[in-house]
């Protein structure tokens, strides 16, 4: 069986613009869901196998550290609330907000 030649290596210019696009922006911060780290995608706990797409419970959690909320006005890292009452996922418009601060 005989090798495979390898092929010419990628400019890093390249290699930065295709990691950084293809990434979500969720992945700067670590996932509450599945304690995947920082820059690393979300797995399933029980294989291990990377996920194509974030957990929503780490893009929940990077649109509250992200982004202010429209809909009941609170600061970047408080949680959205309805009437007083704290919501346990934030506002689609937070989600809104979050991916145009990103962009």
């Amino acid at each position: 069986m005989t090798a495979r030649k390898p092929g010419a290596p990628m400019p890093a210019q390249l290699r930065a613009l295709i990691h950084s696009s293809a990434a979500h922006p969720a992945r700067s911060i670590a996932c509450p869901h599945c304690h995947a780290p920082v820059g690393r995608p979300c797995t399933l706990r029980t294989t291990g196998q990377y996920l194509p797409a974030p957990h929503p419970r780490r893009i929940n959690a990077w649109a509250q550290q992200t982004a202010v909320c429209p809909e009941c006005q609170v600061a970047p890292g408080s949680p959205c609330h309805d009437e007083r009452r704290p919501r346990r996922l934030v506002h689609d418009r937070r989600h809104q907000e979050a991916e145009e601060t990103a962009a």
